[in-house]
């Protein structure tokens, strides 16, 4: 028997197991592991028989608590999908107010750079806590991560959609 801990946020909780515990039984059922809800001290317990089922189900409880919607997080259950989580701490060091501009620089005026980036690169974002979490295809995930880094790092806006633009098409040149 194979066992994981994961520390989930409070609020987080109660999405985990959603109504009547529905959601908790199907994420036991597509992931083929037992998961066990310490709401106390808000704590998730996955145990499985194979270390792949926990492997597979791990990213799905982490995206679940970085904020995502339990449909979006289902996505990582296909071989394809990755969740990648960028801590803006690596960027704002221990200041608060810069957390906080960052996120902001992140989200955008009415969320409009989120979805910049989310539509230019076909990736799901979730600016939760200290964390922005992308969920996409692995070659979609690289370009949003890069350019969530670069928003991070002080780069504007419209240079960081350009160059999104750009490694795009790169993309799609070496493929041919």
């Amino acid at each position: 028997m194979y066992e994981e801990e994961i520390k989930v946020p409070k609020e987080r909780i109660a999405i985990l197991i959603g109504k009547k515990g529905e959601l908790k039984r199907e994420l036991e059922k597509i992931t083929k592991t037992k998961i066990y809800i310490d709401s106390n001290n808000n704590l998730v317990t996955l145990k499985a028989e194979d270390s792949l089922n926990l492997f597979n189900a791990l990213p799905m409880i982490k995206a679940i608590a970085r904020g995502f919607n339990p449909d979006i997080a289902e996505l990582l259950n296909e071989e394809d999908y990755t969740l990648e989580v960028i801590d803006i701490k690596n960027f704002s060091g221990d200041s608060k107010k810069k957390l906080i501009r960052l996120k902001s620089r992140c989200i955008g005026t009415s969320g409009k750079a989120r979805e910049n980036i989310e539509q230019s690169t076909n990736t799901h974002i979730s600016i939760y806590g200290k964390t922005v979490s992308i969920i996409g295809r692995i070659e979609n995930v690289a370009i949003a991560r890069f350019a969530l880094e670069s928003i991070l790092s002080g780069s504007p806006h419209g240079k960081v959609y350009k160059r999104i633009q750009e490694r795009k098409s790169k993309s799609i040149d070496l493929s041919n």
